[in-house]
């Protein structure tokens, strides 16, 4: 797919008056399918839809569902590009959610109708992971959370066939201790960030486990990352990013019932342990995600995270991850 922009076009309407855009033409179509959700994207920009292409190519179809559309206008005024932008600023009233990183790059999403208007600058569009992360990922993933699946702040790694969500706040070894139990054998689903099928079987979780991202310290517990080059995130954090792809000994599946809620808590040392988790306790922490949209999609959120407690849900103390994969794969085994 070639990367050269396209000049984008504007149509007249019937009465040769268009002030807003809204019949600005949109020529470039795709269809791409992150978390195995149809998402149209239609643009005037070659740029657009290669970016979307190394966002979610490795993703294939898995859901029959009305596509998610997305329409994004690179419109050139004859400014200055602009500086590097800081992340988007997102603010929500009922359906509409709207991120605005400047008043030239912004997105407006309608989480009833599953669509959604962006505006950016060419400068914008060129730079590849802003644009990837800040807005298509932003866009797309929030509406397929609004439709079809509710967010979980987890981790979701499985182990002779029984997903295991691993949760926390920032900083708890989400990422570190799920590639941990990837080396061992497990079976990554997703290293951060897993979201939960509304309107089908229970318990039924699908993430990303092509791209594993780790925090520079990971070098302390993984030495052999050390040769690893390091990447910019966009939210200013330094990180490694690993491509499953390059890396066979790992098994990925986009999907996994989940069958355990495990809380971390990371410890200077000690060895591990298995402790009992208040099922309120969790359920306050999971709904934290569950923060914009008309109540009755909050409602539907908050149900779907419900069904995540009639599984096994405890709190793991652990100092070092090695020791922390065998107690999950002896808490597993037990279940067996």
């Amino acid at each position: 797919m070639a990367s050269s922009e396209l000049r984008g076009t504007q149509e007249l309407s019937s009465t040769g008056f268009d002030p807003i855009l809204c019949d600005f033409r949109l020529p470039v179509q795709a269809v791409f399918h992150p978390l195995g959700f149809p998402v149209e994207i239609a643009t005037n920009s070659v740029g657009v839809l290669v970016a979307g292409d190394e966002n979610w190519r490795l993703f294939k179809k898995a859901f029959p569902v009305p596509p998610i559309q997305l329409r994004i206008a690179v419109q050139e005024d004859g400014e200055e590009p602009c500086p590097p932008l800081p992340p988007p600023t997102c603010r929500g009233q009922r359906n509409l959610v709207m991120f605005v990183a400047g008043a030239r790059d912004f997105a407006v999403c309608d989480l009833t109708a599953g669509f959604a208007s962006c505006w950016l600058t060419p400068a914008t569009a060129r730079n590849s992971a802003y644009l990837r992360y800040q807005f298509l990922d932003a866009m797309a993933l929030l509406l397929i959370e609004s439709l079809y699946a509710t967010p979980v702040h987890a981790a979701c790694v499985a182990f002779e066939g029984h997903g295991v969500l691993l949760c926390g706040e920032s900083g708890a070894g989400k990422s570190s201790l799920s590639f941990a139990c990837a080396r061992r054998g497990w079976t990554l689903v997703s290293d951060d960030a897993s979201f939960l099928l509304r309107g089908g079987e229970s318990r039924v979780v699908v993430g990303n486990p092509h791209y594993l991202h780790l925090r520079e310290s990971a070098t302390e517990l993984f030495p052999d990352l050390k040769s690893r080059q390091l990447a910019s995130r966009t939210n200013g954090e330094i990180a490694i990013e690993l491509a499953t792809s390059n890396m066979p000994e790992i098994v990925t599946a986009t999907q996994s019932r989940a069958d355990f809620l495990v809380f971390l808590n990371r410890q200077p040392s000690g060895p591990p342990s298995l402790r009992a988790f208040p099922r309120e306790r969790a359920r306050r922490c999971l709904e934290q995600v569950v923060c914009y949209g008309e109540q009755e999609l909050r409602n539907a959120q908050k149900t779907s995270l419900g069904d995540l407690l009639s599984g096994e849900v405890v709190e793991l103390h652990y100092s070092d991850l090695d020791s922390a994969v065998s107690c999950l794969e002896a808490m597993v085994r037990r279940r067996l």
